[in-house]
């Protein structure tokens, strides 16, 4: 009963985990949603600076304090291990919900506007582009271990759980970090940067970036000298040239800070 009702919660967590996915992707390009970061309420620039910058905070202290192994250790004597990535999920898209709800949209300046259809479409490309991107890194390094559902899986079926591997499957050969690319593109790559747009995109950026340096010295503790060799042969976010790693073995599922 208990590998079930781990099984049914991961399930629920997943797919609020897609939901909060695609509406992100919604949010950040005022794509089909009813709120997104320039379509919603209205407050005194200041307070719409502060509120937006807090909720930026949360996500961020939320996303890496909780993507910590020192974290998870502790975490674990009170969430069970088998549901530890689920509900993670779960605090992200609690998280998420409150940013989607409370933003308050920032229309002015405009920092560029691109109007000519071409070069604006360009844009839009490389706005799917970056989320395509991300979701097929996902894919590559285990999506459904990733969002938790193969950790519940494999309990349900009394199996042992997998130990996670280190290896460079595909994008990995060429960026470390295919999947923070692929955000950072969906991220800047708009036809219209209001400053309420330009204050998400700096800040998820920064997140990225702090996540990305958090997430590397984790993963130099696990795999050592592996992961050294790694980290000089291949770019971060952006391929070196003629860059390519014959490194195996396999890959961390990391990509969540």
């Amino acid at each position: 009963m208990r590998g079930l009702f781990s099984f049914l919660y991961g399930v629920i967590a997943y797919m609020a985990g897609m939901s909060a996915l695609l509406y992100f992707v919604g949010f950040s390009g005022n794509l089909l949603v009813p709120k997104s970061v320039d379509v919603g309420g209205s407050a005194p620039t200041g307070v719409a600076v502060l509120t937006d910058v807090l909720l930026l905070a949360l996500f961020g202290i939320q996303h890496s304090v909780m993507a910590r192994q020192g974290f998870k250790r502790w975490w674990t004597r009170i969430v069970p291990p088998v549901v530890e990535r689920s509900t993670y999920l779960v605090a992200t898209c609690t998280v998420l919900a409150a940013m989607f709800w409370f933003w308050v949209p920032i229309a002015e300046p405009i920092v560029w506007r691109v109007e000519h259809g071409t070069t604006a479409a360009l844009l839009w490309g490389l706005f799917g582009l970056g989320w395509l991107l991300a979701l097929v890194s996902t894919f590559l390094i285990n999506h459904f271990e990733l969002f938790g559902l193969q950790q519940v899986l494999v309990r349900l079926m009394r199996r042992a759980q997998p130990e996670t591997q280190f290896r460079t499957p595909l994008l990995y050969r060429y960026v470390r970090h295919p999947l923070y690319a692929g955000l950072l593109l969906g991220l800047w790559a708009v036809p219209v940067m209001t400053a309420g747009r330009l204050l998400f995109a700096l800040g998820l950026s920064a997140y990225i970036l702090i996540g990305i340096a958090f997430e590397e010295r984790d993963l130099l503790k696990q795999f050592g000298d592996r992961y050294r060799r790694y980290r000089e042969q291949v770019g971060m976010l952006i391929p070196r040239a003629g860059s390519s790693t014959g490194v195996t073995g396999g890959r961390l599922d990391a990509e969540d800070q």
